[in-house]
């Protein structure tokens, strides 16, 4: 278990691991493995609890929680930032310099339709053949009955190109989904995302960016490792990569 949990948070965790059921799917990034989705529904899930879950690995779909417990694979592995260690690299600078124009705006949760028009682009243009529906995942995945959970939006010239959903706790964030405009792949709109949260952390003395998974297999997910120094979540502890 994470060593800066408490006793008292052990326990909770504990005593969690009796409620998870264990729900098997097609795997969500594509390896070629049985997923299992170990889970457990909340009518509404605290802010504190939230952070003793993300801290022990756990990622949020709606008022659910959920670990992997995949059989055969352990490819999906939790990681995070300390936002005041960061230190950019070259092609996370440019990023910052190509989005110098973009108008941010960080806002409840909408899914208005210009969200939910961007969404269904991003998943016919990323996941074609899958029939995702944008509006069904607002409903599933983003909207939940807790009070921490806010969108941040960036626009160029009154053009909705990306939107982040985040969870905002008083000692943490959770990156919960970015989606964006894919003709706008040139911006590097996912690092840029993330830089704009390195920074909204530092902002409110946050300590802990939670980036949800890295997959070393998953080429969409490999600039998350490229954020240095950062920790990754394997044998129930945080080690320090870089």
């Amino acid at each position: 278990m994470n060593q800066d949990l408490s006793e008292n948070e052990r326990q909770f965790l504990n005593n969690l691991d009796h409620h998870l059921q264990n729900i098997p799917a097609e795997c969500p990034y594509g390896l070629p493995h049985q997923a299992i989705y170990r889970m457990a529904r909340f009518t509404v899930i605290p802010e504190e609890i939230m952070g003793i879950l993300l801290a022990a690995g756990y990622r949020r779909y709606g008022n659910t929680v959920y670990t992997m417990g995949c059989e055969n694979c352990r490819s999906c592995i939790p990681i995070k930032l300390d936002p005041f260690e960061f230190v950019p690299n070259r092609n996370q600078k440019r990023s910052s310099k190509r989005n110098l124009d973009l108008t941010i705006a960080r806002n409840p949760l909408t899914p208005d339709k210009e969200a939910i028009a961007l969404l269904q682009t991003f998943f016919d243009h990323r996941y074609p053949g899958k029939n995702n529906s944008a509006e069904d995942y607002y409903a599933g995945f983003f909207l939940n009955s807790s009070e921490f959970s806010a969108e941040i939006r960036y626009c160029s010239e009154g053009k909705l190109l990306g939107v982040s959903i985040i969870d905002v706790g008083r000692t943490w964030l959770n990156a919960v989904y970015f989606f964006f405009e894919p003709q706008s792949s040139k911006r590097s709109l996912g690092t840029f995302n993330i830089i704009n949260l390195i920074d909204l952390c530092k902002e409110q003395n946050i300590h802990n960016l939670y980036l949800g998974y890295w997959i070393k297999e998953s080429s969409a997910m490999n600039y998350k490792a490229a954020f240095q120094p950062h920790y990754v979540f394997v044998d129930e502890y945080w080690h320090k990569a870089s």
